[in-house]
Protein backbone atom coordinates (compact mmCIF):
# COMPACT_ATOMS: atom_id res chain seq x y z
CA UNK A 1 0.00 0.00 0.00
CA UNK A 2 1.36 3.58 -0.97
CA UNK A 3 1.04 6.99 0.88
CA UNK A 4 2.15 5.50 4.08
CA UNK A 5 4.67 8.17 5.25
CA UNK A 6 2.84 11.29 6.51
CA UNK A 7 4.65 14.51 7.83
CA UNK A 8 2.28 16.78 9.82
CA UNK A 9 3.53 20.41 10.63
CA UNK A 10 2.00 21.54 14.09
CA UNK A 11 1.79 19.84 17.67
CA UNK A 12 -1.28 21.42 18.39
CA UNK A 13 -4.55 20.16 18.39
CA UNK A 14 -5.22 19.35 15.17
CA UNK A 15 -1.54 17.92 14.56
CA UNK A 16 -1.84 15.51 18.11
CA UNK A 17 -5.00 14.25 16.77
CA UNK A 18 -4.34 13.75 13.61
CA UNK A 19 -1.17 11.84 14.15
CA UNK A 20 -2.49 9.45 16.31
CA UNK A 21 -5.58 8.71 14.08
CA UNK A 22 -2.79 8.47 10.84
CA UNK A 23 -1.23 6.25 13.22
CA UNK A 24 -4.08 4.00 14.10
CA UNK A 25 -4.55 3.77 10.72
CA UNK A 26 -1.21 2.35 9.48
CA UNK A 27 0.37 5.23 8.75
CA UNK A 28 3.92 6.36 9.81
CA UNK A 29 3.26 9.74 11.18
CA UNK A 30 6.20 12.62 11.86
CA UNK A 31 4.98 15.81 13.57
CA UNK A 32 7.35 18.69 13.44
CA UNK A 33 6.69 21.67 15.91
CA UNK A 34 8.66 24.86 15.94
CA UNK A 35 8.34 25.12 19.20
CA UNK A 36 10.40 23.67 21.86
CA UNK A 37 7.35 22.61 23.82
CA UNK A 38 3.55 22.69 23.72
CA UNK A 39 2.46 26.12 24.24
CA UNK A 40 0.20 26.61 28.05
CA UNK A 41 -1.03 29.91 27.00
CA UNK A 42 -4.24 30.55 25.46
CA UNK A 43 -8.18 30.65 26.15
CA UNK A 44 -9.77 27.61 27.60
CA UNK A 45 -11.75 25.88 24.55
CA UNK A 46 -14.70 23.75 24.06
CA UNK A 47 -14.87 20.20 23.11
CA UNK A 48 -18.61 19.49 21.87
CA UNK A 49 -20.09 17.56 19.48
CA UNK A 50 -18.05 15.00 16.79
CA UNK A 51 -14.84 15.91 18.50
CA UNK A 52 -16.49 14.62 22.36
CA UNK A 53 -16.55 11.03 19.81
CA UNK A 54 -13.12 11.22 18.44
CA UNK A 55 -12.15 11.76 22.36
CA UNK A 56 -13.91 8.94 23.42
CA UNK A 57 -12.62 6.39 21.15
CA UNK A 58 -9.14 8.27 21.49
CA UNK A 59 -9.34 6.72 25.72
CA UNK A 60 -8.87 10.56 26.49
CA UNK A 61 -12.58 11.27 27.29
CA UNK A 62 -12.10 10.95 31.15
CA UNK A 63 -8.93 12.96 31.20
CA UNK A 64 -10.34 15.74 29.37
CA UNK A 65 -13.11 15.60 32.26
CA UNK A 66 -10.94 15.44 34.67
CA UNK A 67 -9.29 18.88 33.63
CA UNK A 68 -12.40 20.45 32.97
CA UNK A 69 -12.39 24.42 33.79
CA UNK A 70 -15.69 23.38 36.09
CA UNK A 71 -16.80 26.78 35.27
CA UNK A 72 -20.90 27.37 35.56
CA UNK A 73 -21.78 30.78 34.40
CA UNK A 74 -20.89 33.87 32.84
CA UNK A 75 -21.02 36.69 34.55
CA UNK A 76 -21.19 40.51 33.22
CA UNK A 77 -20.10 43.72 35.19
CA UNK A 78 -20.09 47.19 35.33
CA UNK A 79 -17.50 49.64 36.32
CA UNK A 80 -17.86 48.71 40.36
CA UNK A 81 -18.24 44.98 39.74
CA UNK A 82 -21.61 44.85 40.17
CA UNK A 83 -23.75 42.22 37.99
CA UNK A 84 -25.37 43.62 35.28
CA UNK A 85 -26.39 40.60 33.37
CA UNK A 86 -25.28 36.59 33.79
CA UNK A 87 -25.67 33.27 31.69
CA UNK A 88 -26.10 30.39 33.20
CA UNK A 89 -24.17 27.76 31.84
CA UNK A 90 -25.41 24.56 33.30
CA UNK A 91 -28.42 25.52 32.04
CA UNK A 92 -27.22 26.57 28.48
CA UNK A 93 -25.15 23.16 28.48
CA UNK A 94 -28.43 21.05 29.15
CA UNK A 95 -30.76 22.70 26.69
CA UNK A 96 -28.45 22.26 23.96
CA UNK A 97 -27.89 18.47 24.64
CA UNK A 98 -25.14 18.52 27.26
CA UNK A 99 -21.76 16.91 27.63
CA UNK A 100 -19.65 19.86 26.32
CA UNK A 101 -16.23 19.79 27.78
CA UNK A 102 -14.78 23.56 28.63
CA UNK A 103 -10.57 22.94 29.69
CA UNK A 104 -7.19 25.35 29.13
CA UNK A 105 -6.20 24.74 25.69
CA UNK A 106 -3.03 23.95 26.64
CA UNK A 107 -4.23 20.64 28.95
CA UNK A 108 -6.26 19.58 25.75
CA UNK A 109 -2.89 19.87 23.55
CA UNK A 110 -0.94 17.82 26.26
CA UNK A 111 -3.60 15.29 26.68
CA UNK A 112 -3.68 14.80 22.86
CA UNK A 113 0.15 14.38 22.77
CA UNK A 114 0.35 12.12 25.08
CA UNK A 115 -2.22 9.73 23.54
CA UNK A 116 0.12 9.99 20.00
CA UNK A 117 3.26 9.75 21.38
CA UNK A 118 4.28 6.36 21.28
CA UNK A 119 2.45 6.25 18.02
CA UNK A 120 4.11 9.18 15.62
CA UNK A 121 7.73 10.56 15.78
CA UNK A 122 7.85 14.67 17.26
CA UNK A 123 10.33 16.64 16.55
CA UNK A 124 10.46 20.00 18.65
CA UNK A 125 12.62 23.02 17.72
CA UNK A 126 12.36 22.97 13.96
CA UNK A 127 9.99 24.14 11.48
CA UNK A 128 9.27 23.38 7.36
CA UNK A 129 11.43 25.96 5.32
CA UNK A 130 10.87 24.37 1.83
CA UNK A 131 8.44 21.92 -0.13
CA UNK A 132 8.64 19.91 -3.31
CA UNK A 133 6.65 17.65 -4.31
CA UNK A 134 6.64 15.25 -7.92
CA UNK A 135 4.38 12.41 -8.54
CA UNK A 136 5.66 10.02 -6.16
CA UNK A 137 6.12 12.57 -2.95
CA UNK A 138 7.12 15.26 -1.06
CA UNK A 139 10.70 16.48 -0.72
CA UNK A 140 10.92 18.40 2.67
CA UNK A 141 13.69 20.72 4.07
CA UNK A 142 13.87 21.85 7.29
CA UNK A 143 15.37 24.93 9.44
CA UNK A 144 17.45 22.66 11.11
CA UNK A 145 17.24 18.93 10.59
CA UNK A 146 18.32 17.07 7.88
CA UNK A 147 16.16 16.93 4.37
CA UNK A 148 13.37 13.77 4.24
CA UNK A 149 11.25 12.67 1.87
CA UNK A 150 7.57 11.47 2.88
CA UNK A 151 4.38 10.31 0.96
CA UNK A 152 2.48 13.22 2.25
CA UNK A 153 2.99 16.53 3.88
CA UNK A 154 -0.39 18.09 6.43
CA UNK A 155 0.20 21.68 7.91
CA UNK A 156 -1.89 21.83 11.11
CA UNK A 157 0.18 24.68 11.91
CA UNK A 158 -2.74 27.10 12.53
CA UNK A 159 -3.57 30.59 11.48
CA UNK A 160 -0.09 31.19 10.44
CA UNK A 161 0.71 28.10 8.76
CA UNK A 162 3.94 27.68 7.16
CA UNK A 163 2.59 24.91 4.96
CA UNK A 164 0.01 27.09 3.65
CA UNK A 165 2.17 29.68 2.69
CA UNK A 166 4.72 27.54 0.82
CA UNK A 167 2.30 25.31 -1.14
CA UNK A 168 -1.01 27.59 -1.42
CA UNK A 169 0.13 31.22 -1.58
CA UNK A 170 1.17 34.23 1.03
CA UNK A 171 -1.46 34.78 3.67
CA UNK A 172 -2.96 37.68 2.12
CA UNK A 173 -4.47 35.55 -0.20
CA UNK A 174 -6.54 33.86 2.37
CA UNK A 175 -6.23 35.27 5.65
CA UNK A 176 -9.19 38.08 6.50
CA UNK A 177 -8.46 39.86 9.65
CA UNK A 178 -12.18 40.69 11.82
CA UNK A 179 -11.27 43.89 13.55
CA UNK A 180 -10.06 42.42 16.23
CA UNK A 181 -6.80 41.64 18.15
CA UNK A 182 -7.16 38.88 21.56
CA UNK A 183 -4.69 38.36 24.05
CA UNK A 184 -4.15 36.26 27.13
CA UNK A 185 -2.36 35.78 30.41
CA UNK A 186 -2.21 33.74 33.51
CA UNK A 187 -3.06 35.29 36.33
CA UNK A 188 -1.83 34.97 39.71
CA UNK A 189 -4.14 37.64 41.82
CA UNK A 190 -7.39 37.61 43.60
CA UNK A 191 -10.73 36.24 41.79
CA UNK A 192 -14.23 36.67 43.58
CA UNK A 193 -16.21 33.96 41.03
CA UNK A 194 -14.12 30.84 41.33
CA UNK A 195 -16.88 29.40 38.97
CA UNK A 196 -17.64 31.96 36.76
CA UNK A 197 -16.11 34.28 34.11
CA UNK A 198 -16.40 37.43 34.65
CA UNK A 199 -16.50 39.89 31.90
CA UNK A 200 -16.55 43.81 31.89
CA UNK A 201 -17.40 45.83 28.47
CA UNK A 202 -17.02 49.16 27.55
CA UNK A 203 -17.39 49.97 23.45
CA UNK A 204 -15.43 47.93 21.57
CA UNK A 205 -13.13 45.94 24.25
CA UNK A 206 -13.88 43.46 26.78
CA UNK A 207 -11.74 42.49 29.66
CA UNK A 208 -12.45 38.91 31.42
CA UNK A 209 -11.34 36.74 34.26
CA UNK A 210 -11.61 32.67 33.38
CA UNK A 211 -11.06 30.55 36.11
CA UNK A 212 -9.43 27.34 35.42
CA UNK A 213 -8.00 24.16 36.81
CA UNK A 214 -4.73 25.47 36.57
CA UNK A 215 -5.26 28.94 37.86
CA UNK A 216 -7.06 32.19 36.98
CA UNK A 217 -6.82 33.32 33.13
CA UNK A 218 -6.97 37.04 32.17
CA UNK A 219 -8.54 37.58 28.75
CA UNK A 220 -8.77 40.87 26.51
CA UNK A 221 -10.36 41.28 23.63
CA UNK A 222 -10.35 44.79 21.48
CA UNK A 223 -11.64 45.97 18.34
CA UNK A 224 -9.30 48.01 15.94
CA UNK A 225 -8.53 48.04 11.94
CA UNK A 226 -6.06 46.03 10.92
CA UNK A 227 -2.33 46.93 11.65
CA UNK A 228 -0.36 46.09 8.50
CA UNK A 229 2.89 45.95 10.01
CA UNK A 230 1.15 43.46 12.62
CA UNK A 231 3.39 40.25 13.35
CA UNK A 232 2.26 37.54 15.65
CA UNK A 233 5.34 36.71 17.20
CA UNK A 234 6.81 40.12 18.39
CA UNK A 235 5.86 40.34 22.18
CA UNK A 236 6.90 44.07 22.47
CA UNK A 237 4.40 44.96 20.04
CA UNK A 238 1.54 43.50 21.72
CA UNK A 239 2.61 44.64 24.82
CA UNK A 240 2.54 48.38 23.11
CA UNK A 241 -0.94 47.23 21.86
CA UNK A 242 -2.48 46.21 24.94
CA UNK A 243 -1.34 49.64 26.55
CA UNK A 244 -2.80 51.92 23.66
CA UNK A 245 -6.17 49.98 23.85
CA UNK A 246 -6.78 49.55 27.61
CA UNK A 247 -4.45 52.62 29.65
CA UNK A 248 -7.83 54.39 30.46
CA UNK A 249 -9.39 51.46 31.55
CA UNK A 250 -12.15 50.43 34.03
CA UNK A 251 -12.97 47.91 37.08
CA UNK A 252 -9.94 45.89 36.91
CA UNK A 253 -8.47 46.64 33.96
CA UNK A 254 -5.20 48.72 34.92
CA UNK A 255 -4.17 45.52 37.12
CA UNK A 256 -4.93 43.09 34.18
CA UNK A 257 -2.79 44.58 31.89
CA UNK A 258 0.27 45.62 34.24
CA UNK A 259 -0.16 41.81 34.64
CA UNK A 260 0.13 41.04 30.82
CA UNK A 261 2.80 43.74 30.56
CA UNK A 262 5.19 41.80 33.03
CA UNK A 263 4.59 37.81 32.00
CA UNK A 264 6.60 36.24 29.34
CA UNK A 265 3.63 33.93 28.74
CA UNK A 266 1.75 36.41 26.57
CA UNK A 267 -0.58 35.15 23.79
CA UNK A 268 -1.64 38.03 21.93
CA UNK A 269 -3.19 37.65 18.18
CA UNK A 270 -5.29 38.92 15.56
CA UNK A 271 -8.89 37.25 15.19
CA UNK A 272 -8.81 36.34 11.50
CA UNK A 273 -10.48 33.95 9.54
CA UNK A 274 -9.35 31.71 7.07
CA UNK A 275 -10.85 30.74 3.62
CA UNK A 276 -8.71 28.60 1.20
CA UNK A 277 -10.86 27.81 -1.74
CA UNK A 278 -9.26 24.11 -2.26
CA UNK A 279 -7.49 22.60 1.48
CA UNK A 280 -5.40 20.29 -1.03
CA UNK A 281 -2.57 20.69 -3.75
CA UNK A 282 -1.37 17.85 -5.29
CA UNK A 283 0.06 15.43 -1.68
CA UNK A 284 -0.36 18.39 0.59
CA UNK A 285 -3.01 18.88 2.59
CA UNK A 286 -4.56 21.66 5.19
CA UNK A 287 -6.60 20.61 8.02
CA UNK A 288 -8.02 22.75 10.99
CA UNK A 289 -7.29 26.37 11.73
CA UNK A 290 -4.78 25.90 8.67
CA UNK A 291 -7.58 25.38 6.54
CA UNK A 292 -10.53 27.13 8.04
CA UNK A 293 -9.74 28.91 11.42
CA UNK A 294 -12.79 30.85 12.79
CA UNK A 295 -10.60 31.92 15.58
CA UNK A 296 -12.00 32.57 19.12
CA UNK A 297 -15.53 32.51 18.59
CA UNK A 298 -16.35 29.32 16.06
CA UNK A 299 -15.46 25.87 18.00
CA UNK A 300 -11.97 26.06 16.24
CA UNK A 301 -10.59 23.32 18.76
CA UNK A 302 -13.49 20.66 18.35
CA UNK A 303 -13.45 21.26 14.55
CA UNK A 304 -9.77 20.62 14.54
CA UNK A 305 -10.28 17.35 16.28
CA UNK A 306 -13.12 15.91 14.25
CA UNK A 307 -11.41 17.35 10.57
CA UNK A 308 -7.89 15.41 11.41
CA UNK A 309 -10.34 12.50 12.78
CA UNK A 310 -11.94 12.65 9.00
CA UNK A 311 -8.80 13.53 7.18
CA UNK A 312 -7.32 10.53 8.44
CA UNK A 313 -9.79 8.08 8.03
CA UNK A 314 -10.45 9.57 4.16
CA UNK A 315 -7.23 8.59 3.52
CA UNK A 316 -6.82 5.25 4.96
CA UNK A 317 -10.03 4.36 2.83
CA UNK A 318 -8.02 5.17 -0.22
CA UNK A 319 -4.63 4.88 0.63
CA UNK A 320 -3.21 4.17 -2.87
CA UNK A 321 -5.43 7.12 -3.98
CA UNK A 322 -4.71 10.36 -2.22
CA UNK A 323 -6.26 12.86 -4.51
CA UNK A 324 -9.72 11.22 -4.08
CA UNK A 325 -8.93 10.97 -0.45
CA UNK A 326 -8.42 14.69 0.42
CA UNK A 327 -11.79 15.60 -1.96
CA UNK A 328 -13.82 13.61 -0.26
CA UNK A 329 -12.51 15.15 3.32
CA UNK A 330 -12.56 18.39 2.33
CA UNK A 331 -16.16 18.06 1.09
CA UNK A 332 -16.93 16.20 4.15
CA UNK A 333 -15.64 18.74 6.78
CA UNK A 334 -16.70 22.04 5.20
CA UNK A 335 -20.13 20.66 6.39
CA UNK A 336 -18.87 21.30 9.31
CA UNK A 337 -16.80 24.39 9.17
CA UNK A 338 -19.17 26.67 7.28
CA UNK A 339 -21.80 27.25 8.98
CA UNK A 340 -19.53 27.87 12.57
CA UNK A 341 -17.68 30.72 10.47
CA UNK A 342 -21.03 32.21 8.54
CA UNK A 343 -21.57 33.06 13.10
CA UNK A 344 -18.41 34.57 13.73
CA UNK A 345 -18.83 37.87 13.24
CA UNK A 346 -22.46 37.38 14.85
CA UNK A 347 -20.56 36.13 17.99
CA UNK A 348 -18.15 38.95 18.31
CA UNK A 349 -20.57 41.63 18.77
CA UNK A 350 -22.26 40.28 21.62
CA UNK A 351 -18.77 39.62 23.14
CA UNK A 352 -17.21 42.97 22.09
CA UNK A 353 -20.23 44.98 21.17
CA UNK A 354 -19.20 48.10 19.85
CA UNK A 355 -21.44 50.94 21.57
CA UNK A 356 -23.09 51.56 25.05
CA UNK A 357 -26.17 50.57 23.60
CA UNK A 358 -25.45 47.21 22.62
CA UNK A 359 -23.64 46.64 25.61
CA UNK A 360 -26.95 47.18 27.83
CA UNK A 361 -28.99 45.34 24.88
CA UNK A 362 -26.70 42.04 25.66
CA UNK A 363 -26.91 42.74 29.34
CA UNK A 364 -30.37 42.45 28.91
CA UNK A 365 -30.31 39.72 26.77
CA UNK A 366 -28.32 36.92 28.36
CA UNK A 367 -31.71 36.20 30.58
CA UNK A 368 -33.05 34.96 27.33
CA UNK A 369 -30.15 32.66 26.08
CA UNK A 370 -31.16 29.61 27.85
CA UNK A 371 -34.32 29.39 26.27
CA UNK A 372 -33.10 30.99 22.82
CA UNK A 373 -30.63 27.20 23.08
CA UNK A 374 -33.37 25.23 24.22
CA UNK A 375 -35.15 26.10 20.99
CA UNK A 376 -32.59 25.90 18.67
CA UNK A 377 -31.43 22.11 19.96
CA UNK A 378 -35.08 21.27 19.57
CA UNK A 379 -34.86 22.59 15.88
CA UNK A 380 -31.68 20.83 14.71
CA UNK A 381 -33.31 17.35 16.29
CA UNK A 382 -36.61 18.09 14.32
CA UNK A 383 -34.85 18.66 11.05
CA UNK A 384 -32.56 15.67 11.40
CA UNK A 385 -34.88 12.66 12.79
CA UNK A 386 -35.58 10.00 10.56
CA UNK A 387 -32.13 10.29 9.16
CA UNK A 388 -29.63 7.60 9.92
CA UNK A 389 -25.94 7.79 11.73
CA UNK A 390 -22.96 8.89 8.93
CA UNK A 391 -21.50 6.44 6.90
CA UNK A 392 -18.35 5.58 8.62
CA UNK A 393 -15.30 3.47 6.35
CA UNK A 394 -14.32 0.40 7.75
CA UNK A 395 -10.67 0.26 9.26
CA UNK A 396 -8.48 -1.19 6.85
CA UNK A 397 -7.21 -4.55 7.20
CA UNK A 398 -4.00 -5.17 8.97
CA UNK A 399 -3.93 -1.73 10.73
CA UNK A 400 -3.48 -1.54 14.29
CA UNK A 401 -5.10 0.29 17.36
CA UNK A 402 -2.36 2.81 19.34
CA UNK A 403 -2.58 1.44 23.09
Amino acid sequence: MGNRTALVSGAGIAGTTLAYWLAWHGFRPTVVERGLWQRTSGSPVDVRGQALRVAERMGVLARLRAAATDVTGMRFVDTAGRSVGRVNLRALARSTGGGDVELPRGALASILQAASAEHAEFVFGDSIAGLTQDEHGVDVTFDHGRPRRFDLVIGADGLHSVVRRLAFGPDTNFVRHLGLYAATVPFNGSIEHRREVVMHNTPGRVVALHPSATGPIAFFAFRRPELAEFNHRDIDQHRTMLTGAYAAGSWRMPELLARAQASEDLYFDAVSRVDVPAWSAGRIALVGDAASCVSLFGDGSSLAMAGAFALAEELAATSDDHRSALRRYEARHRRLVEPRQRGVEQASHLLIPATWAGIRARNAATRLWPAAAAAGWLGSRLSTAGRGPAGRVPRPAGATSPG
